[in-house]
Protein backbone atom coordinates (compact mmCIF):
# COMPACT_ATOMS: atom_id res chain seq x y z
CA UNK A 1 0.00 0.00 0.00
CA UNK A 2 1.26 3.60 -0.60
CA UNK A 3 2.39 6.04 1.36
CA UNK A 4 -0.15 9.09 1.98
CA UNK A 5 0.20 12.64 1.89
CA UNK A 6 -3.19 14.79 2.86
CA UNK A 7 -4.52 11.52 2.03
CA UNK A 8 -3.02 11.15 -1.50
CA UNK A 9 -0.72 8.67 -2.13
CA UNK A 10 2.64 9.85 -3.34
CA UNK A 11 4.78 9.75 -6.13
CA UNK A 12 8.43 8.08 -4.91
CA UNK A 13 10.89 10.83 -5.80
CA UNK A 14 14.01 10.93 -7.34
CA UNK A 15 15.81 13.30 -4.98
CA UNK A 16 14.90 14.74 -1.59
CA UNK A 17 14.61 18.43 -3.55
CA UNK A 18 12.04 16.69 -5.99
CA UNK A 19 10.41 15.16 -3.12
CA UNK A 20 9.76 19.23 -1.27
CA UNK A 21 8.88 21.01 -4.35
CA UNK A 22 6.29 18.39 -5.13
CA UNK A 23 4.63 18.24 -1.71
CA UNK A 24 5.71 21.83 -0.26
CA UNK A 25 3.07 21.75 2.23
CA UNK A 26 5.37 19.38 4.39
CA UNK A 27 7.95 22.95 4.49
CA UNK A 28 5.08 24.28 7.38
CA UNK A 29 5.05 21.71 9.61
CA UNK A 30 8.73 21.15 9.54
CA UNK A 31 8.78 25.01 10.45
CA UNK A 32 6.43 24.96 13.33
CA UNK A 33 8.70 21.38 14.61
CA UNK A 34 11.81 23.29 14.64
CA UNK A 35 10.51 27.02 16.10
CA UNK A 36 9.27 25.22 19.13
CA UNK A 37 11.67 25.27 22.42
CA UNK A 38 13.73 22.12 23.03
CA UNK A 39 12.53 19.79 26.25
CA UNK A 40 14.75 18.88 28.55
CA UNK A 41 13.13 15.29 29.10
CA UNK A 42 13.95 13.66 33.48
CA UNK A 43 14.11 9.92 33.80
CA UNK A 44 10.71 9.16 34.91
CA UNK A 45 8.17 7.55 32.33
CA UNK A 46 10.90 7.74 29.91
CA UNK A 47 11.98 4.86 27.40
CA UNK A 48 15.49 6.17 25.82
CA UNK A 49 15.95 4.63 22.68
CA UNK A 50 19.59 4.78 20.78
CA UNK A 51 20.57 4.00 17.67
CA UNK A 52 19.39 0.87 15.71
CA UNK A 53 16.63 0.59 17.89
CA UNK A 54 13.14 0.96 18.30
CA UNK A 55 10.46 0.52 21.28
CA UNK A 56 6.58 0.70 21.06
CA UNK A 57 4.29 0.96 23.41
CA UNK A 58 0.53 2.02 24.63
CA UNK A 59 -1.01 4.98 26.03
CA UNK A 60 -2.22 2.31 29.11
CA UNK A 61 1.38 1.79 29.76
CA UNK A 62 2.09 2.57 33.58
CA UNK A 63 5.73 2.72 33.30
CA UNK A 64 6.21 4.75 29.94
CA UNK A 65 4.65 7.90 28.91
CA UNK A 66 7.56 9.43 26.88
CA UNK A 67 10.02 7.37 24.12
CA UNK A 68 12.74 9.73 23.35
CA UNK A 69 16.31 9.48 21.36
CA UNK A 70 18.90 12.28 20.38
CA UNK A 71 22.16 12.66 18.68
CA UNK A 72 21.48 12.65 14.99
CA UNK A 73 22.98 13.90 12.48
CA UNK A 74 22.48 11.76 9.46
CA UNK A 75 20.80 9.30 10.91
CA UNK A 76 16.81 9.84 10.99
CA UNK A 77 14.07 9.48 13.61
CA UNK A 78 11.03 7.78 13.27
CA UNK A 79 7.45 7.78 15.10
CA UNK A 80 4.98 5.48 13.62
CA UNK A 81 1.24 5.87 15.88
CA UNK A 82 -1.86 4.03 15.10
CA UNK A 83 -4.33 6.96 16.20
CA UNK A 84 -7.01 4.42 17.03
CA UNK A 85 -4.86 1.99 19.59
CA UNK A 86 -2.83 5.11 20.68
CA UNK A 87 0.32 2.05 20.37
CA UNK A 88 3.29 4.42 19.27
CA UNK A 89 6.74 3.36 17.97
CA UNK A 90 10.01 5.16 18.18
CA UNK A 91 12.72 4.44 15.91
CA UNK A 92 16.41 5.23 15.82
CA UNK A 93 18.01 4.66 11.78
CA UNK A 94 21.25 4.94 10.49
CA UNK A 95 20.87 3.72 7.21
CA UNK A 96 21.29 -0.01 7.91
CA UNK A 97 18.39 -2.91 7.64
CA UNK A 98 16.07 0.12 6.53
CA UNK A 99 14.01 -2.18 5.16
CA UNK A 100 13.71 -4.61 7.81
CA UNK A 101 13.35 -1.42 10.71
CA UNK A 102 10.01 -0.32 8.79
CA UNK A 103 8.40 -3.87 8.88
CA UNK A 104 9.51 -4.32 12.36
CA UNK A 105 8.01 -1.11 13.93
CA UNK A 106 4.64 -1.71 11.57
CA UNK A 107 4.16 -4.91 12.79
CA UNK A 108 5.05 -3.68 16.60
CA UNK A 109 2.31 -1.29 16.55
CA UNK A 110 -0.03 -3.11 14.67
CA UNK A 111 0.53 -6.32 16.84
CA UNK A 112 -0.52 -3.49 19.93
CA UNK A 113 -3.54 -2.26 17.76
CA UNK A 114 -5.34 -5.58 17.75
CA UNK A 115 -8.99 -5.25 18.23
CA UNK A 116 -8.69 -1.87 17.52
CA UNK A 117 -11.45 -1.14 14.49
CA UNK A 118 -11.03 2.42 13.87
CA UNK A 119 -8.05 4.90 13.48
CA UNK A 120 -5.00 5.14 10.86
CA UNK A 121 -1.28 4.64 10.87
CA UNK A 122 0.18 7.87 10.54
CA UNK A 123 4.09 8.43 11.15
CA UNK A 124 6.47 11.43 11.38
CA UNK A 125 10.15 11.44 10.20
CA UNK A 126 12.76 13.98 11.83
CA UNK A 127 16.55 14.08 11.18
CA UNK A 128 19.47 14.23 8.53
CA UNK A 129 20.43 17.77 7.61
CA UNK A 130 22.93 18.25 3.61
CA UNK A 131 26.15 16.87 4.41
CA UNK A 132 28.65 16.53 2.29
CA UNK A 133 28.64 12.44 1.69
CA UNK A 134 24.88 13.20 1.03
CA UNK A 135 24.22 10.10 3.62
CA UNK A 136 21.15 11.94 4.74
CA UNK A 137 19.51 12.04 1.49
CA UNK A 138 19.95 8.83 1.05
CA UNK A 139 18.89 7.69 3.87
CA UNK A 140 15.59 10.04 3.21
CA UNK A 141 14.78 8.62 0.02
CA UNK A 142 15.41 4.52 1.31
CA UNK A 143 12.57 5.65 4.28
CA UNK A 144 10.06 7.01 1.94
CA UNK A 145 10.74 3.82 -0.17
CA UNK A 146 10.29 1.73 3.24
CA UNK A 147 6.90 3.25 4.49
CA UNK A 148 5.51 2.77 0.28
CA UNK A 149 6.44 -0.70 0.21
CA UNK A 150 4.28 -1.55 3.65
CA UNK A 151 1.21 -3.83 4.00
CA UNK A 152 -0.71 -0.95 5.12
CA UNK A 153 -1.69 3.03 4.14
CA UNK A 154 0.82 5.43 6.23
CA UNK A 155 0.11 8.63 6.43
CA UNK A 156 2.90 10.95 6.79
CA UNK A 157 2.17 13.59 9.11
CA UNK A 158 5.56 15.25 9.46
CA UNK A 159 8.64 15.54 7.23
CA UNK A 160 11.71 17.57 9.10
CA UNK A 161 14.39 15.47 7.10
CA UNK A 162 17.55 16.78 5.35
CA UNK A 163 16.88 20.09 3.43
CA UNK A 164 14.20 20.91 5.77
CA UNK A 165 16.31 19.88 9.00
CA UNK A 166 19.01 21.96 8.06
CA UNK A 167 20.78 25.30 8.91
CA UNK A 168 24.11 26.61 7.87
CA UNK A 169 25.95 28.50 10.65
CA UNK A 170 29.81 30.46 9.86
CA UNK A 171 29.59 28.23 6.54
CA UNK A 172 28.86 25.07 8.09
CA UNK A 173 25.44 22.69 7.29
CA UNK A 174 24.28 21.39 10.82
CA UNK A 175 21.35 19.68 11.51
CA UNK A 176 18.59 21.84 13.60
CA UNK A 177 17.07 18.98 15.56
CA UNK A 178 19.16 16.55 16.84
CA UNK A 179 16.96 14.56 19.44
CA UNK A 180 13.29 14.68 19.98
CA UNK A 181 10.76 12.61 21.40
CA UNK A 182 7.07 11.23 21.38
CA UNK A 183 4.41 11.44 24.47
CA UNK A 184 2.88 7.78 23.85
CA UNK A 185 -0.80 9.39 25.95
CA UNK A 186 -1.47 12.29 23.61
CA UNK A 187 1.03 11.58 20.03
CA UNK A 188 2.79 14.56 20.57
CA UNK A 189 5.79 15.12 19.38
CA UNK A 190 8.51 18.00 20.08
CA UNK A 191 12.36 18.77 20.10
CA UNK A 192 13.99 17.14 23.37
CA UNK A 193 16.94 16.67 25.04
CA UNK A 194 17.53 13.46 27.37
CA UNK A 195 20.59 14.04 30.47
CA UNK A 196 19.57 10.04 31.30
CA UNK A 197 20.27 7.95 28.56
CA UNK A 198 20.07 4.38 30.43
CA UNK A 199 19.85 2.09 31.42
CA UNK A 200 23.24 0.06 29.91
CA UNK A 201 23.98 3.05 27.98
CA UNK A 202 27.42 2.10 27.00
CA UNK A 203 26.63 -1.64 26.57
CA UNK A 204 23.72 -0.77 24.14
CA UNK A 205 26.01 1.63 22.63
CA UNK A 206 29.07 -0.98 22.12
CA UNK A 207 26.85 -3.34 20.48
CA UNK A 208 25.97 -0.62 17.89
CA UNK A 209 29.44 -0.16 17.55
CA UNK A 210 30.11 -3.79 16.76
CA UNK A 211 27.57 -3.69 13.59
CA UNK A 212 24.47 -5.33 15.32
CA UNK A 213 20.96 -5.34 13.60
CA UNK A 214 17.91 -3.51 14.49
CA UNK A 215 16.78 -4.08 18.06
CA UNK A 216 13.00 -3.83 19.51
CA UNK A 217 14.17 -3.02 23.25
CA UNK A 218 10.66 -2.88 25.03
CA UNK A 219 7.77 -5.60 25.76
CA UNK A 220 4.90 -3.29 26.14
CA UNK A 221 2.83 -6.48 27.62
CA UNK A 222 5.23 -7.01 30.84
CA UNK A 223 6.48 -3.18 30.62
CA UNK A 224 10.28 -4.34 30.94
CA UNK A 225 13.19 -3.54 28.72
CA UNK A 226 15.31 -5.82 27.72
CA UNK A 227 19.17 -6.26 26.24
CA UNK A 228 19.56 -9.41 24.21
CA UNK A 229 23.07 -10.90 24.50
CA UNK A 230 25.73 -10.35 22.38
CA UNK A 231 29.34 -11.62 22.22
CA UNK A 232 32.41 -9.51 20.89
CA UNK A 233 36.17 -11.74 20.17
CA UNK A 234 38.73 -9.41 22.15
CA UNK A 235 39.23 -6.22 21.03
CA UNK A 236 42.88 -4.53 20.75
CA UNK A 237 42.61 -2.15 18.53
CA UNK A 238 40.52 -0.85 21.87
CA UNK A 239 43.93 0.52 23.41
CA UNK A 240 44.98 2.13 20.28
CA UNK A 241 42.44 4.39 19.76
CA UNK A 242 41.88 5.64 23.72
CA UNK A 243 45.43 6.69 22.85
CA UNK A 244 44.52 8.83 20.22
CA UNK A 245 43.31 12.94 19.92
CA UNK A 246 40.33 13.89 19.94
CA UNK A 247 40.32 15.22 16.76
CA UNK A 248 41.41 11.37 15.18
CA UNK A 249 38.58 9.59 16.59
CA UNK A 250 35.98 12.16 15.51
CA UNK A 251 37.52 11.99 12.03
CA UNK A 252 37.21 8.38 12.00
CA UNK A 253 33.55 7.42 13.70
CA UNK A 254 31.52 10.05 12.68
CA UNK A 255 29.73 10.18 9.89
CA UNK A 256 29.65 13.85 10.33
CA UNK A 257 32.75 15.16 12.03
CA UNK A 258 32.09 18.66 11.84
CA UNK A 259 28.56 18.99 13.85
CA UNK A 260 28.29 16.21 16.10
CA UNK A 261 27.26 17.06 20.01
CA UNK A 262 29.93 17.58 21.84
CA UNK A 263 29.98 14.47 23.69
CA UNK A 264 30.83 12.73 21.12
CA UNK A 265 34.48 11.51 21.36
CA UNK A 266 34.02 11.14 25.05
CA UNK A 267 31.33 8.55 24.43
CA UNK A 268 33.18 6.79 21.92
CA UNK A 269 35.84 6.58 24.75
CA UNK A 270 33.58 4.39 26.56
CA UNK A 271 32.86 2.00 24.40
CA UNK A 272 36.45 1.55 23.70
CA UNK A 273 37.39 1.35 27.24
CA UNK A 274 33.78 -1.36 27.53
CA UNK A 275 35.57 -3.70 24.98
CA UNK A 276 38.42 -3.28 26.72
CA UNK A 277 37.61 -4.07 29.96
CA UNK A 278 34.65 -6.33 29.99
CA UNK A 279 34.56 -10.25 28.54
CA UNK A 280 30.66 -10.88 27.58
CA UNK A 281 30.87 -13.88 30.33
CA UNK A 282 30.53 -11.25 33.41
CA UNK A 283 27.46 -8.73 31.43
CA UNK A 284 25.44 -11.76 30.11
CA UNK A 285 25.79 -14.89 32.19
CA UNK A 286 24.53 -18.36 30.95
CA UNK A 287 23.66 -16.34 27.96
CA UNK A 288 21.14 -14.45 29.93
CA UNK A 289 19.74 -11.34 28.63
CA UNK A 290 19.80 -7.87 30.96
CA UNK A 291 15.92 -7.06 32.09
CA UNK A 292 14.71 -3.74 33.69
CA UNK A 293 11.51 -2.73 34.53
CA UNK A 294 10.94 0.85 35.95
CA UNK A 295 10.53 1.52 40.02
CA UNK A 296 8.30 3.58 41.40
CA UNK A 297 10.10 6.67 41.59
CA UNK A 298 10.38 6.07 37.72
CA UNK A 299 14.33 4.71 37.78
CA UNK A 300 15.28 1.31 35.61
CA UNK A 301 16.36 -1.08 38.33
CA UNK A 302 17.68 -4.64 36.95
CA UNK A 303 15.21 -7.69 37.55
CA UNK A 304 16.94 -10.77 36.37
CA UNK A 305 19.57 -10.83 38.72
CA UNK A 306 21.53 -8.61 41.31
CA UNK A 307 23.19 -5.80 39.17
Amino acid sequence: MPLFIDNHPICLPSSTADFIERYSQLKEGAKSLKSKPVHKIDSKGLLYVQQREFAATTPQDGSVSILGTEDATTCHLVVLRHTGSGATSLGHCDGSDTEMTVPLMLNAVKSLSVGCDSGRYEVHLIGGFIDERSLSHKLTLKLLKAFNSQSENIHLETYCLTELNDVVKKNVHWPVIYGMAVNVKTGEIFHATFPDRGPDEVIRSARNFLGGSIMSIYDAKVEQLQIEPYQWTPFPAAQFWLQQPDQVILQNFSTSPLVEPPHFVKHMRSIFRFLSDYPTESLFPEGRSRIYKKTMDGLWERTDCAA
